[in-house]
Order: C-alpha cells, then structure tokens, then sequence
C-alpha cells in the first residue's frame, strides 16, 4: 500500500511487471527438440534500446542473470521497497517468428517459466499473478496452450504481441478472442523485446530513435482497437475484454472522437457494428500506464482522466524492470475514486484480485 498526503491509504497493483528467463540457454533448458536446438532473436535484438541502458541498475539476479528474472529480487523491489500488493507478471518474447511453429514453442517455454518459477513460488507465488503467452499467428497451438493453463488460479490473462502482421479485428483472430473468453480471460498485447520479423513501427515506416519509437509505438494501440470496432468483434463478443499494455489511453480520447465523427454516418458500411464507436469501449477496453502517459499533475488531470471514460478503463503499472520504472505518482486533481481505480480497483475488478480494501475518503484529492 501507499500513504498519501491526506493521510489515506491505498492498495497497490502493479499490472505490468516483465519478466524474462535468466539467458537464452535457461529459455532452452524448457524447450523441446526440434525447437530447442533452433535460431531465434536475443531480448536485446530490439533495434531502440533506450539511451543509457533498457533495463534499472540492481534489477539483475544475484549472479548476474538478466533483469526481470530472479523472483526474490523482483519480490524485493516492488513488494518490500514499492509497497506494491499485488503484481500482475508478463512474460517478455521474441514476438513473431518466421516459423509459427517455433513462434508457439518458445511461447510454451515462457509459459512453463512463468508458472513453475514464479506463479507457484512458495513464497512470493500468492501475490503475482501471469500472463500465459500464446502465438496469434498459430491458432490451433494458441488454444491448446490457453487449454493447458486456463485453469491455473493465478493466471488471469492471455497474452499477444503488439507487432501483429494484421490488425485483430480481423476474422483469423476471431477463435483465439472467443477461446479467451471460453476461459474467461481477458486478453493484453504488448509490445515485444526481440521483436521477430514484426512490421515497420509507423505505417509511414522505421524512425531513426528511440525517442520517436517510444512516443509513436503505442499508436498501434489504437489502429488495433478501432479496426476490431469496426469489424464488429465487440458487437459479436459481448464479453471480451481487451487489454493495451503500454500505454496509449492519452491518445484513445481525440481517436474515438475522430472515430466517431466519420464512423457513424457510414454505417451501411459496417451494419455488424450499430453503435456509436465509443459505446463499445466500456467493459472492454482497458490500458495500462505509467507516470509518463497523460498530461501530469495539472489542475485539469482529474477532468481529462474522465474523458471518454478513460478512468475506469486505465490501470497502473510500472514496466519493471526497464529503465523508466513508472513510479506511481497520483496527480493532486484526481479524485479519491479515480485515484483508487487507477491505483488498485480496476486492474481487481479485471482480474478478479482480492486485496485488502481501504475505503476511499470522499473528497480527498
């Protein structure tokens, strides 16, 4: 938990905590031949490293293994010095490979990681919670990993790579977002480390630095979100939930306007999806945000927040163990509810986490 200035507290999840295997020959000691053996990207095979180093100073393991990878000094950092509650783990890939096959295998291996390194760690296990990563260009290997872990009690989400070849509003996606629902799970894409053979970050092609990659990269948020509006996903899967990992509720507000503007006086072309556009983003649409999204700690925080109903759609979370390490910084103008919802209560209600509830005080800012 937290302790704010008004003296209230208020409990902490963390939706998006990455994590990864100790080096490559720890993701290969949970492969399986023919894979196993098999070429794939490093993590650092990403092109726009951040200036300075991807990941914080100390987040490596005690004998120097990849950061993001030793539970204990995860646990250390975010339960004992963050005052973190609860941690919602994804397991970083390598994105879309040219060979689904393999793109599936080295899904399954982080799977396997993430469920017996940490969800059933005999300490800490009880206050993470995982993503089982599934491989949207193999549909048939997708849902038999979702069947494997569906019923794990700490697994609460299925998770995509952002860098797709086609955008997943499209019919090809369709058994892999009716399968998460059949598991009652929502579904988070986020974006890759070791990113594949993944598109050009900008429809317009590369940018130069890492700069423009990381201010333009979530855009691709929203061309997802719009094009499964569009093509009816939410109409025809009333119970999807959809989750956008790194960022992009600042740009959702003026898209959807847009979006609504010129999408329902062209309704004869889309009759599978009669409602505005942005009717379909309540109990659907759900973003994960740093310190850096947004307009900061303005006077008009707790008004824009509110926008297109972006407060109960925005969840925190840090990006442990990279660079930026969002500490949870609450603007002064939100709200007390607006405050608990971004700190803990919509990634509880999402998730289905209990956590020690701490009424809010009305009028506490």
């Amino acid at each position: 938990m937290i302790e704010h200035p008004d003296g209230t507290r208020t409990p902490v999840i963390d939706a998006s905590v990455h994590v990864f295997a100790a080096s490559n020959s720890d993701l290969r000691s949970f492969m399986r031949e023919p894979f196993k053996s098999r070429g794939f990207p490093d993590y650092e095979m990403d092109w726009y490293g951040a200036p300075g180093g991807e990941y914080a100073p100390g987040t490596d393991g005690p004998q120097r293994q990849y950061p993001g990878s030793d539970p204990e000094v995860v646990a250390q950092h975010l339960f004992t010095e963050r005052g973190v509650d609860v941690a919602v783990l994804h397991p970083m890939t390598r994105g879309v490979m040219p060979d689904r096959h393999l793109g599936s295998a080295i899904a399954a291996a982080h799977n396997e990681i993430l469920v017996s390194r940490w969800l059933d760690h005999p300490e800490h296990g009880e206050r993470f919670r995982g993503t089982i990563r599934v491989n949207p260009d193999d549909i048939a290997g997708a849902l038999r990993e979702i069947e494997r872990w569906k019923s794990h009690p700490r697994v609460v989400q299925i998770g995509v790579p952002l860098q797709s070849r086609e955008l997943f509003g499209k019919p090809q996606f369709w058994p892999l977002w009716e399968a998460a629902i059949d598991a009652g799970l929502p579904v988070v894409a986020h974006i890759e480390v070791g990113s594949g053979i993944s598109a050009s970050p900008t429809p317009s092609g590369v940018p130069r630095t890492y700069e423009q990659y990381v201010s333009f990269m979530a855009c691709n948020y929203l061309y997802h979100l719009m094009n499964m509006i569009a093509e009816g996903v939410f109409e025809r899967m009333p119970a999807l939930k959809f989750v956008w990992a790194d960022g992009a509720a600042d740009l959702l507000t003026p898209l959807i306007w847009r979006m609504d503007t010129f999408g329902r006086p062209h309704l004869e072309q889309t009759p599978w999806a009669p409602k505005m556009p942005s009717d379909y983003l309540p109990g659907h649409v759900y973003f994960v945000q740093g310190a850096m999204d947004g307009p900061g700690d303005t006077d008009f925080a707790g008004e824009w927040f509110g926008f297109t109903g972006k407060d109960d759609m925005v969840m925190y979370g840090s990006s442990y163990p990279h660079w930026q390490r969002n500490e949870l910084t609450v603007p002064r103008a939100f709200s007390a509810e607006q405050r608990d919802k971004l700190c803990w209560r919509n990634a509880a209600g999402l998730y289905g986490i209990e956590v020690p509830a701490v009424p809010a005080v009305a009028g506490a800012h």
